[in-house]
């Protein structure tokens, strides 16, 4: 008997060293292989150390004996890993997926379905019903599903046609040129025998089934994994219940588990029954069964369960912003402002700032937004845009007689008999008026020079620089003349009525960025030389200069299409107001015509000089005591950190301009206080204005001052006196003034008082009544007034209103804000290939009352897409406000897509029309934000690609997809490919990979092989 179990337990042991996963090898006693690293097991395998040799065991997910360790492919074991649907092998385990509408359930292998209608009403304008693996859209009484299935249009009731929802079509509807109409399908469905109906396939929303699809001739059939069993509805999948007994015998039930429990503690588990009990990945060993849990997933204390990994909860998931715990995984998200990038984990800005139209002026892009600000004498409205600012309509602009507003500024004049004062706003008697020198004209001197033209152009006064986008910039000198309306022109430009001529010209520089540097020092004594120089060419003082550089490139292509090179080159716009000299005009010789005659000819020789100068690149400015060059920027890689600008110093790694109050000085290359004695109100200068003030008298004068008030020296408001400076006077009892370094304090008028000398402001005026923001106080009827339409006012207590920017104008009366002034001008740009349509005001909201018409015609043989990333209409209207595109203005043509309430969802269509007629209208009822809608016209060779893009629901169920149907950049380079395929190679893969997600090209690739399919 003892020789018996002796053999049964030897037979024990050789199974089980037969069965275990492990290699055992002799080795030194003395040392531990395993810690020195001298082992021979695999590099997935375990090293353990024994008290006489050590052994490798294969990690969990890996088979072999040890030295030799392969991974297990769970999802070539039978019933597909466990996994419902998809399921992905990775090295050590697996995970599992879901199909498009569905999502993992908490056990990590079974798929549930995704109530698509939750977030947002599925993007349907009306109703939503969810279904299994997907939803649909359904309408109204009296409106039909569009052709992009999710917005909705009026029903016609003329005749038949797709207009009338009796067309007979199960879904989309087109018409034949014969006036006919055509059935067609979705994706996921076929087009049924009769042409008007369509059947359910697999290939949407997984024919409607939780787990298993298969098309046959009447439809899909579904089935369920082998764990689960097919619910009544024929759809739904429950998990097999193993506890429930096969017989109504209860006793008999209750002695077969008994009997079950039993043969488990006596038999060891296995694999094969229940599966272990594991809720996942079941493996039989030598000491029982182990259970393993899909990434995503860890196993509990039992050795049995899977519970989800909250990833969220260590270190934020790895998110740089936001992280949203899934089954089975995480999602990152980003703040509004900034974009996931590849890694799935970090967030970049978003510079919006990136597109010209951002702004009107200037974009300052900052993490997660952006600002627009706009030039001196502009003033921001609706948001994005710059308007003139109507400094007249504030209190006459402070001017003591008239005020003449012009564009970015403003101007004061006097009545007969007076003149400006040096403040340039009051009116001094003519011969009481002090002698202040004329600043000195911006001057050109030309001379030969090496058998070339050689110019300078002279600034010495009033000079401005500002920096624009991208290497551009502009120099300004002197003072414009005084145009006024009514001017006429000539070939070369225009001349101001009495004296003036104005011209623009430009010049091509070659090569190189625009940049405006400091010279050379021997170029100081070529320029003294020029000067006296007798063969100067040309001397000529004009009034007022402005000069414009601006970078171009043209890019050069191979015969393949792809990037060659690209030529680097600048223009410079030059405008030039020249003063007619009025001392030629004689009496018997030449009239006033004759002089301006002779005015522009010379100009005319002069700009033919000033261009060969330019392109020999010998042309030069010399302003604040130092030449600069133009245009001498050579392209090169990358240009080096510590780079900026004219007028600009580096701090912290970005280019700034010298604030106001100081200069910018070319030799140290940093920004410096103005002395006292001048001034400078703009960014980025290089040299400061002189303070006026009278000669002789020492008047206290501060450094860095921003503006002619903190010069110093001059009467503060409330006082005044015969000159502007100290001594000062209090403005008596009735008047006020608000400004620094008057003459004189204006009048409260209708007899009104102040309580105290000194007023400053006509709020200090002891008004009868006290007029709200929206209001101005009449003096002469004493009565509040509401601002009239095109004003507003958002103080109390004003005598006055101020006047909307530019061209805007307010919806009605009593405006108290400056947003409301809005633009009533259609906005877009329509092209052949690509353009937009946007409402007026955009992004401020639009006005009332106002009706917008585009047309959209495309080239022969190209249709149209239209993505409609957000739109803002106020619903409280009743379809007050509405956007509505059809085929013409006709109201039962095809109707391509209508809306009248906001839709923050995107949504992408294909026009139903060869041309496009678009009309927004809006009532007097409430305003919103608007839309910017893009487009862009394809080769109608890939219509059924496009359609089956746009149709496909899954194109906006993912946030990530949708973001880049709202993400400007993105759909300018999509866009760019589909209008001209070729551009195709102007991205590089690497450029692809980064613009969008994986998801997303995914979802490309697989419609693009399906079209390529033969």
């Amino acid at each position: 008997m003892g020789a018996v179990w002796t053999a049964r337990l030897l037979c024990l042991f050789l199974l089980l060293l037969n069965t275990r996963q492990s290699a055992a090898l002799p080795h030194n006693t003395d040392s531990d292989q395993c810690e020195e690293g001298s082992d021979g097991c695999h590099i997935d395998a375990i090293c353990q150390n024994t008290p006489t040799s050590y052994k490798c065991t294969c990690k969990t997910g890996f088979k072999g004996d040890g030295k030799h360790c392969e991974d297990i492919d769970e999802c070539d074991l039978e019933y597909n890993g466990g996994c419902v649907h998809e399921c992905y092998n990775i090295p050590g385990n697996y995970r599992c997926t879901c199909l498009d509408g569905f999502h993992l359930a908490h056990d990590g292998l079974n798929c549930l379905d995704v109530d698509e209608c939750f977030f947002n009403n599925g993007g349907c304008q009306h109703v939503c019903v969810n279904t299994m693996g997907s939803y649909e859209c359904r309408c109204k009484e009296g409106f039909f599903l569009s052709d992009n299935q999710h917005t909705c249009i009026h029903r016609s009731v003329e005749g038949m046609s797709c207009m009338n929802k009796e067309h007979g079509c199960a879904q989309i509807c087109k018409e034949t040129p014969k006036g006919g109409v055509a059935c067609e399908c979705r994706p996921g469905f076929e087009l049924a025998k009769n042409q008007r109906g369509c059947i359910l396939t697999c290939n949407h929303g997984n024919g409607g089934c939780q787990h298993i699809c298969e098309d046959t001739e009447q439809g899909p059939i579904c089935r369920c994994h082998v764990r689960y069993t097919l619910h009544a509805d024929g759809r739904t999948c429950v998990e097999r219940d193993e506890m429930t007994p096969t017989t109504p015998d209860h006793n008999a039930t209750s002695l077969a588990e008994v009997d079950k429990r039993v043969k488990r503690r006596l038999l060891m588990e296995t694999c094969a029954v229940n599966n272990g009990g594991c809720d996942s990945t079941c493996k039989d060993t030598s000491t029982g069964v182990r259970c393993s849990c899909p990434v995503g997933f860890t196993l509990q204390p039992d050795a049995k369960s899977c519970k989800d990994i909250d990833e969220c909860e260590l270190h934020n998931g790895g998110c740089e912003h936001y992280c949203r715990n899934t089954i089975g995984s995480f999602e990152c998200s980003c703040r509004k402002g900034f974009k996931l990038l590849m890694d799935e984990r970090s967030c970049q800005d978003i510079d919006e700032c990136f597109f010209e139209r951002t702004c009107d002026h200037t974009c300052l892009n900052s993490p997660g937004s952006f600002l627009c600000v706009c030039n001196k004498g502009y003033t921001l409205y609706g948001l994005a845009h710059c308007g003139d600012i109507n400094e007249c309509s504030l209190n006459n602009g402070g001017c003591e007689h008239t005020c003449e507003n012009t564009m970015g500024s403003f101007e004061c004049h006097c009545h007969a008999g007076y003149k400006l004062h040096w403040n340039k706003k009051d009116c001094i008697e003519a011969e009481d008026s002090p002698l202040v020198p004329p600043p000195a004209r911006p001057t050109l001197n030309c001379n030969k020079q090496g058998g070339g033209e050689l110019c300078y152009l002279t600034c010495q006064s009033q000079v401005h620089i500002s920096s624009g986008a991208e290497d551009s910039y502009t120099v300004t000198c002197g003072m414009p003349l005084p145009c006024h309306a009514g001017g006429q022109r000539n070939r070369n430009g225009s001349y101001c009525p009495g004296s003036g001529i104005k011209t623009i010209a430009t010049f091509k520089s070659g090569q190189g960025k625009c940049n405006l540097k400091r010279s050379q020092e021997n170029l100081a004594q070529s320029f003294k030389s020029a000067l006296s120089d007798k063969r100067a060419t040309e001397n000529v003082q004009f009034s007022f200069v402005s000069l414009h550089c601006a970078s171009s490139s043209r890019q050069q292509r191979s015969r393949h299409g792809r990037k060659a090179g690209e030529e680097e080159g600048s223009s410079i716009t030059a405008q030039f107001e020249l003063a007619v000299n009025l001392e030629e005009v004689t009496a018997e010789g030449c009239d006033l015509a004759c002089v301006r005659r002779r005015s522009e000819k010379r100009l005319r020789k002069t700009i033919r000089t000033l261009r060969k100068s330019i392109n020999r690149e010998q042309f030069h400015l010399h302003f604040a005591g130092s030449e600069y060059e133009l245009a001498k920027k050579l392209v090169r890689p990358a240009d080096p950190p510590d780079h900026c600008g004219t007028g600009q110093v580096l701090l912290d790694k970005k280019c700034v301009k010298c604030a106001v109050g100081t200069y910018y000085d070319g030799e140290q290359g940093r920004c410096f206080l103005c002395p006292p004695g001048t001034y400078q109100d703009e960014e980025g200068q290089v040299s400061c204005d002189v303070c006026p003030g009278p000669e002789g008298r020492g008047i206290p004068r501060t450094a860095g001052a921003r503006n002619i008030s903190e010069c110093g020296g001059q009467c503060r408001p409330g006082q005044f006196s015969h000159d502007g400076f100290v001594p000062c006077l209090p403005c008596p009892q009735g008047t006020y003034q608000p400004e620094v370094g008057r003459t004189s304090c204006f009048s409260c008028g209708g007899s009104l008082t102040t309580k105290y000398d000194g007023a400053v402001s006509f709020q200090d005026c002891e008004t009868k009544v006290q007029c709200s923001p929206g209001h101005y106080y009449n003096t002469s009827t004493h009565r509040c007034i509401r601002c009239p339409i095109g004003t507003y006012q958002m103080e109390f207590g004003q005598n006055y209103c101020i006047a909307c920017p530019g061209n805007t104008t307010t919806d009605f009366d009593g405006s108290t804000n400056i947003m409301q002034c809005k633009n009533r001008q259609c906005g877009g740009e329509l092209g052949e290939f690509t353009g937009y349509i946007e409402s007026p005001n955009y992004p401020g909201n639009y006005p009332a009352n106002i009706e917008c018409i585009w047309t959209i015609t495309p080239p022969p043989k190209r249709r149209i897409l239209v993505v409609v990333p957000e739109i803002f209409l106020p619903i409280e209207d009743e379809c007050g406000d509405y956007l509505v595109m059809r085929k013409s203005s006709l109201p039962n043509s095809v109707t391509t897509y209508e809306t009248c309430q906001t839709y923050e969802r995107p949504i992408a269509f294909t026009s139903r029309s060869k041309k496009l007629w678009i009309q927004f209208h809006s009532n007097e009822g409430n305003s919103g934000k608007g839309f910017q809608v893009p487009y862009v016209t394809y080769d109608e060779d890939y219509q059924e690609l496009i359609e089956d893009i746009v149709r496909d629901g899954r194109l906006y169920a993912s946030e990530n997809h949708q973001e880049i149907l709202k993400d400007k950049k993105l759909m300018k380079a999509l866009f760019d490919v589909l209008a001209h395929p070729q551009n195709f190679f102007n991205y590089t893969a690497q450029e692809s990979r980064e613009m969008f997600p994986k998801s997303f090209i995914k979802f490309l690739r697989s419609k693009v092989l399906r079209f390529l399919r033969p």
